[in-house]
């Protein structure tokens, strides 16, 4: 990565950033056009064709936003620690600008969003600067169950530059990359399960996706009301919470923002960061059985390593604090939101809930969209179909959507009836979760954990958190031999516990840098760059 006005960025934090803006070393235009540079130059690497795998939509205004705010900061006013920092969101979190919201499929090309999503507003009063948007696996992961990870239409495939030739994770694919390659310094990506963790750990930077209700999913294209959540990555756990601490808060327009009243930090969670010192007496509980017994033995060996790491820091490690059912919820096959009709009970699925609530939460939202036919989920598969050759619509028609467009199928098929079958998957699916799992393990025994460690490269245990609707943050732990992809270590929590998963994952961190271990984040290696391959060659999670 080139210097920008002499000064070294690649790696840099928010925090160095600022310190460069404060002595007048770097402005934010030049920030800008540094980052832009970098988003370009990596292009030759990653990109499929035409299209980039990280930004998709570059931000005409980023230029004239950024002067304004260089101008503030030149008068003495500077907003806090995203003043001039630019970023990326993801392409279905809307922004009222020159720019598209698409969640990377044409059919919404041109359409016009009524007002920026709440955590875009939140983001430009704090001084940050939205320079684009970022690509992503089209309609978010809900479009087709057999496809290519980090695809969509309009954006092509994002590709992870540790190895550009398998999953790059998903479905927030090009936000997590983005950070990853130093295209930015932080990012916002969305959850339904497991879209900001998976990414963040198989890039090998800090994802942290929050409590449901923390933060506002208005103007967010929607999956399940039960489950949606806006997250945030960055390459040190400071740059993510910067990030979230701007972007949390009560939304009239969102009303389970309402839930999180009286159970937040009053000065935010910037004051929990904290240093290896604070692991001393932490209680950590590790669900082997439930989790870690799924991942492989190279991951096992190696965050044994940083366990271990932990525990010689004075933390306490309790191993076997399973989750009551996890026999029942957790699937033994890896990540699967229809594991309760795997099972012959589709009354116990996720995916029995997430097909109802998109069915009827996206109609809300092409609702409040002008300059578009697309009003309904018929809509959008109908588009699909007449679009063929950019959208694939049918199976084996785009290489990219081997199934078509099952997942819009399945779920239009439900007409959005939340019947009772509806009702007694959502029910099982939060107390299995909740109080018949999270919650249970974090009380093992006579003992109160600080937190459940779990590897996140399985996908059972995004999954989980996601059902439940609780917090989770994964920091990068270490690479495979083999394929040189990231994998990370997560803490996961109860309800609203997001104050307690950054005072330890951020201990954890500066255990990491301090100690000379290898077990944290390394720098990508570009494996495969010269692969064009569309779809990426391999699904697989521990390749």
């Amino acid at each position: 990565m080139m210097p920008c006005n002499g000064l070294t960025l690649e790696e840099a934090s928010i925090d160095m950033l600022q310190e460069y803006m404060s002595h007048e070393r770097l402005t934010s235009a030049q920030l800008v056009a540094c980052y832009m540079q970098r988003a370009f130059q990596i292009d030759q690497y990653v990109k499929t064709l035409t299209k980039s795998s990280t930004v998709l939509q570059m931000n005409p205004d980023a230029f004239t936003i950024a002067s304004e705010l260089d101008a503030e900061r030149k008068a003495g006013r500077v907003r806090g620690p995203l003043h001039g920092i630019p970023f990326l969101v993801k392409d279905n979190i809307a922004s009222k600008d020159k720019m598209q919201t698409t969640a990377g499929s044409w059919a919404l090309q041109g359409s016009i969003v009524p007002r920026d999503a709440f955590v875009v507003s939140r983001l430009r009063q704090a001084g940050a600067i939205l320079m684009g948007k970022a690509t992503l696996s089209e309609w978010a992961d809900m479009r087709s169950n057999n496809y290519s990870e980090g695809y969509s239409g309009r954006g092509g495939q994002a590709r992870s530059s540790y190895n550009l030739t398998v999953n790059p994770g998903g479905s927030s694919s090009g936000s997590a990359i983005a950070v990853a390659n130093n295209v930015v310094s932080f990012a916002l990506g969305t959850e339904t399960d497991g879209s900001v963790i998976n990414p963040a750990e198989r890039n090998a930077i800090t994802g942290i996706k929050p409590t449901v209700g923390l933060t506002s999913r208005a103007g967010v294209i929607p999956e399940s009301a039960h489950q949606d959540t806006v997250g945030t990555f960055g390459r040190t756990v400071r740059d993510a919470v910067y990030a979230l601490d701007a972007i949390y808060g009560v939304d009239a327009r969102y009303n389970h923002t309402s839930a999180q009243v009286g159970k937040t930090p009053a000065g935010g969670f910037v004051p929990y960061l904290s240093r290896q010192d604070v692991l001393k007496g932490a209680k950590f509980g590790l669900p082997w059985l439930s989790f870690w017994a799924l991942a492989d033995p190279e991951q096992q060996s190696i965050l044994f390593k940083l366990v271990a790491l932990i525990e010689s820091a004075g933390a306490t490690v309790i191993n076997g604090t399973e989750l009551p059912n996890y026999e029942t919820i957790v699937s033994p096959n890896g990540w699967n939101w229809d594991y309760g009709s795997t099972r012959g009970y589709p009354n116990e699925s996720e995916y029995t809930v997430v097909k109802v609530d998109f069915y009827n939460n996206i109609q809300a939202y092409l609702s409040a969209l002008s300059n578009t036919k697309i009003r309904t989920l018929a809509d959008i598969v109908e588009y699909n179909y007449q679009n063929e050759g950019s959208e694939g619509g049918s199976p084996d028609i785009n290489p990219a959507f081997g199934s078509g467009q099952d997942g819009l199928l399945a779920s239009l098929a439900t007409g959005g009836a939340m019947n009772s079958t509806y009702w007694e998957a959502l029910k099982f699916c939060q107390q299995s979760t909740r109080e018949g799992g999270i919650d249970a393990a974090l009380r093992y025994g006579n003992e109160s954990l600080d937190a459940l460690l779990v590897p996140p490269d399985v996908g059972q245990t995004y999954q989980i958190a996601a059902q439940a609707g609780y917090p989770v943050i994964t920091l990068p732990a270490g690479v495979h031999f083999l394929s040189g992809m990231p994998f990370g270590l997560a803490l996961m929590g109860t309800a609203f516990s997001e104050a307690t998963l950054i005072r330890y994952a951020s201990a954890i961190e500066d255990l990491q840098l301090s100690s000379g271990t290898e077990l944290k984040r390394t720098m990508p290696q570009w494996l495969g760059y010269a692969e064009r391959n569309i779809p990426i060659s391999s699904q697989c999670f521990g390749c």
